[in-house]
């Protein structure tokens, strides 16, 4: 669905991405994980178009993303950034409508209601978002994403769901919600792709993980694939322990400092 062959991307002289091709495909649930300046957050920018390359190409099915006016891309994917700044005293629901506004909703205002009800945050319609907390804040992002791609396929079409660290600010209980959120979107055709620095949570939600370490792509696979001993040590710099959860054989990991 969403597709990258040879991206580079190069800013002040140095290599945000080097070389680097990902396919994220419809029913599929990819997590990106890595080092803090990995690349992550400038490959989700080039994935949901609002980066473009300097070498490379990019792709939503068979068309090259360069193609796409911004109002065609706002109803093909949604993006939840790292971070959201306003200036302006929105309430909770004004920010959720704008996403159903900008995916041409009929009923922007039951769209949003409905986006904020699925995040738990029924009632909190008039609140004024600079006044929740910043956990409440991300949830109200994350309802507006929804609003935007209420449905995982639209006339056939897989929509895309892409999240940058959906999880930073929230408790665990929501952490989980936010992750079975977006896989239950992927289980229903469309394409879910989240930014995680929990290994854990990454090797629990994620069917395919991308491990990004200086630019590149390092492995990508399952999390029985891909998260073991040596990629800690190699991408993170610490010593690391991973074990297997008996029943399913996902991988779990225990950090250790450098000094032990």
């Amino acid at each position: 669905m969403i597709s990258t062959r040879g991206v580079t991307v190069t800013r002040s002289g140095r290599r945000l991405l080097d070389d680097v091709s990902v396919n994220l495909t419809p029913g599929t649930f990819s997590v990106i994980i890595g080092p803090n300046g990995a690349g992550k957050s400038t490959l989700m920018k080039v994935l949901s178009g609002e980066m473009r390359a300097d070498a490379g190409h990019v792709a939503y099915g068979s068309i090259d993303m360069n193609l796409f006016k911004p109002a065609q891309l706002a109803r093909l994917r949604a993006v939840l950034p790292q971070s959201t700044v306003l200036s302006f005293p929105f309430t909770a629901l004004e920010i959720v409508r704008m996403g159903a506004v900008a995916q041409g909703s009929l009923q922007p205002e039951e769209q949003a209601r409905a986006a904020l009800a699925k995040v738990g945050l029924s009632g909190f319609e008039g609140r004024a978002y600079n006044m929740l907390s910043g956990g409440e804040q991300q949830r109200v992002q994350f309802a507006r994403a929804l609003a935007q791609v209420p449905s995982a396929v639209e006339n056939g079409e897989a929509r895309a769901l892409l999240l940058d660290e959906p999880t930073s600010s929230l408790d665990l209980g929501h952490q989980i919600s936010v992750l079975e959120t977006a896989r239950d979107f992927a289980m229903g055709g469309g394409t879910a792709l989240a930014v995680l620095h929990d290994l854990n949570l990454a090797a629990e939600f994620a069917d395919q993980l991308i491990v990004m370490h200086r630019g590149k792509i390092t492995a990508c696979g399952s999390a029985r694939d891909t998260i073991n001993d040596e990629t800690i040590a190699r991408v993170y710099g610490i010593g690391g322990t991973v074990g297997r959860i008996p029943a399913s054989h996902i991988p779990y990991v225990l950090p250790q400092s450098r000094h032990r």
